[in-house]
């Protein structure tokens, strides 16, 4: 195993702890980058302002540099530091957190589950998606082909795509953007969530457009990961079917996040955590690692969905914290509840992990159906 390969792993989680008592920080000669694994060594990287999201030579893919979803990705706060990043999140970040999440229950529970898994699948991936675009103001059928397009424009973020999936992914991106052209060139917004951004966002209109297209994109794994990872940790022990959802949910996005690693280029020479690094290096951020490490929190290894003093990487610290963090734990409570009472039985569930080098989202079929 290495420290890629372990985020689809079945279980990572030992491994991820002999990288912890190795030190760290320490240096993979085989993969050729630094690998942080404890809770210090993470956070110590997360807020290193020479630690940046893209390096200086490659700010966008080179399989996408030339085409609009290139263009898109260049745009996003999440790929950008320094001003690139805080303008959009400045706006973003306060609205979201206005949003009323009863009307995120209630978007939840308006949308059909069927109990089979086509119902499954349209559930994690799909559902999310149509919740945000719905708050954004699109009616019910636009809100689906947004859903649709921003499964598309993902796999212009996975390394693994291929050259169909990101042609794919450039048509999206330009559809996508052609619906926000429309949404926005409407006299009346008619969605909270979007005027509140809209009132603080100070730059040009395709940046706005890219970061509404990035929170689509960006709820579509995240939420697709944590209800998955929900219904194994339910699976595997069906007592916390007893716990209230948004407290399973707490623990699994600490316990088995859906992100289990990013990556930071490092700008200029510098010390991390008593260690030297050079500028060029790349150091891969093993986020579920530190989530286990015991100096975060006691018991690490245990599931305990009330746990006390809960502390997390998953989604992210520092100023590349997720902005949109509430909105996807409520999405992910509010659907894996739905889930539970439309019957879906979660013992019945066979599930492999989709391909990523980051992500770990279960796809999952019915034993004996």
């Amino acid at each position: 195993m290495d420290p890629i390969i372990a985020a689809t792993h079945a279980d990572p989680y030992r491994y991820y702890a002999k990288l912890r008592s190795a030190g760290g920080l320490t240096f993979d000669p085989e993969l050729k980058l630094w690998v942080a694994s404890s809770a210090r060594a993470v956070c110590a990287v997360l807020a290193h302002t020479d630690c940046r999201v893209r390096p200086a030579q490659e700010p966008v893919p080179k399989a996408i540099a030339r085409g609009t979803a290139g263009k898109v990705f260049s745009q996003l706060m999440r790929m950008n530091d320094g001003e690139h990043q805080r303008c959009p999140r400045s706006a973003f970040e306060p609205a979201l957190g206005l949003i009323d999440l009863d009307d995120v229950g209630a978007q939840v529970s308006a949308r059909l589950i069927t109990a089979d898994a086509d119902g499954l699948y349209n559930a994690m991936f799909r559902g999310p998606v149509c919740v945000v675009a719905a708050l954004l103001g699109f009616t019910p059928a636009q809100a689906r082909t947004i859903s649709e397009l921003t499964a598309d424009f993902a796999a212009c973020l996975s390394p693994l795509s291929n050259e169909l999936q990101l042609a794919a992914s450039d048509v999206a991106a330009q559809k996508l953007h052609g619906q926000f052209t429309e949404l926005l060139a409407e006299p009346d917004v008619h969605s909270a969530l979007l005027a509140g951004i809209m009132q603080r966002f100070e730059g040009d209109a395709d940046t706005l457009i890219a970061n509404l297209i990035g929170l689509c994109s960006q709820t579509f794994e995240a939420c697709a990961g944590l209800i998955g990872n929900a219904l194994l940790a339910l699976r595997r022990q069906p007592e916390l079917g007893a716990a209230p959802t948004g407290a399973l949910l707490a623990e699994v996005q600490r316990f088995d996040p859906s992100v289990q690693n990013t990556r930071r280029f490092v700008a200029a020479a510098c010390d991390i955590d008593g260690v030297r690094v050079e500028a060029g290096a790349v150091i891969l951020v093993l986020l579920a690692a530190a989530n286990r490490d015991p100096a975060l929190n006691e018991d690490p290894d245990q599931f305990i969905w009330d746990r006390p003093n809960r502390r997390s990487f998953s989604f992210g610290s520092g100023r590349h914290q997720c902005p949109g963090q509430t909105l996807a734990m409520s999405i992910a409570s509010a659907t894996v509840r739905e889930i539970l009472n439309h019957g879906i039985e979660v013992d019945r569930l066979s599930w492999h992990y989709r391909p990523s080098l980051n992500g770990r989202i279960p796809l999952f079929s019915f034993v004996g159906g």
